[in-house]
């Protein structure tokens, strides 16, 4: 009798954007008006001994996940890191935060493009519109406890699983209710969407596990990104303890295809999975602070051609929902 071909893990990519297309609900941003087709609650599971799951189906932009990873890591919160790295992926989110201040002051918008340039060339500029705060970089190396202390999430994490691989405890948080929404106190609100928003490591058979969950996920454009961007921080953990990779569990909430990105992911369901590349560290390193992105070498990824495909810049504080309400005084 034959043997039954091993299913590649990139299938379950795919079957799960299938799915959202055949029968996702149809729903509508309430800050924008973009459509989305949406199920709830799916995992997908990758065994990082297989190779760094890099969608093979559409070229991912590798650079973008490996400067986006170090900028998290590092506790940067400042976009023009990524800007002078020729990363753009998180440029629509100041932008608009200078156009509100400055439609609100009554002087004249920037356009993109301008704004990107006085992000890469002018340190005064960037270091005042460039800050996104209370953002990943922020949550995970310097959360600010009670106290006035900055708690580095991710450093205790390494350091417990070091002294105690059996620990259950290892968890990061993104996510900070005294910055979200209208649980912010007023003009604390983070102005970005907290997308991926907690994870978990574990040592299973001396490999080091991740389990992230992400509660709201764009799976054309921005899942394939957050499989790479979350493997690869499983491979750095495990290096930095010594160890090898195991696991790579991602666990959703609201999984979505927007509208205008349906004859993509058609597209991209049509192609067949390729080989999943490899990884290789140039350097060796034992602590978050040691890690450099020159480090990480990208080993035969052979993916199909790019999809292209509209960010759709939705989500986060809203004023209409999230604003606190005016409080009525009442006149004698």
């Amino acid at each position: 009798m034959a043997q039954k071909r091993k299913k590649h893990a990139e299938q379950q990519y795919l079957d799960l954007m299938r799915e959202t297309l055949e029968v996702g609900e149809r729903q509508v941003d309430h800050g924008t008006g973009v459509k989305t087709y949406s199920v709830f609650g799916r995992q997908i599971r990758f065994d990082l001994s297989d190779g760094i799951p890099l969608l093979t189906t559409k070229k991912v932009f590798w650079k973008g996940v490996l400067h986006e990873l170090y900028w998290f890591l590092s506790g940067n919160t400042n976009v023009s890191y990524l800007t002078r790295k020729g990363v753009h992926i998180w440029d629509d989110y100041p932008l608009r935060i200078y156009n509100e201040a400055m439609k609100k002051a009554g002087k004249q918008e920037m356009l993109k493009e301008e704004f990107v340039q006085k992000l890469e060339t002018n340190d005064a500029f960037a270091k005042r519109w460039g800050h996104l705060p209370h953002i990943y970089g922020e949550m995970w190396r310097s959360w600010p406890a009670s106290d006035g202390r900055k708690i580095d999430q991710l450093s205790w994490v390494i350091e417990e699983l070091r002294k105690d691989p059996s620990a259950h405890n290892t968890l990061v948080s993104s996510w900070n209710p005294e910055f979200l929404y209208s649980m912010a106190r007023p003009g604390e609100g983070a102005r970005f969407p907290i997308c991926h928003n907690m994870y978990q490591l574990n040592i299973k058979k001396g490999r080091v596990c991740l389990q992230l969950y992400q509660r709201t996920a764009d799976i054309f454009l921005g899942v394939p990104f957050n499989i790479a961007s979350y493997a690869l921080l499983t491979c750095i953990i495990a290096k930095i303890l010594g160890r090898k990779p195991g696991e790579f569990v991602h666990t959703f909430g609201d999984l979505h295809v927007y509208e205008n990105h349906r004859a993509q992911a058609k597209e991209q369901i049509a192609r067949r999975p390729r080989l999943f590349p490899t990884i290789r560290f140039t350097r060796n390193f034992k602590s978050l602070d040691a890690f450099r992105p020159e480090y990480v070498e990208l080993v035969d990824y052979d993916p199909h051609p790019p999809i292209k495909a509209e960010l759709a810049v939705v989500g986060g504080y809203n004023p209409r929902l999230h604003a606190p309400k005016k409080k009525h005084v009442r006149k004698n």
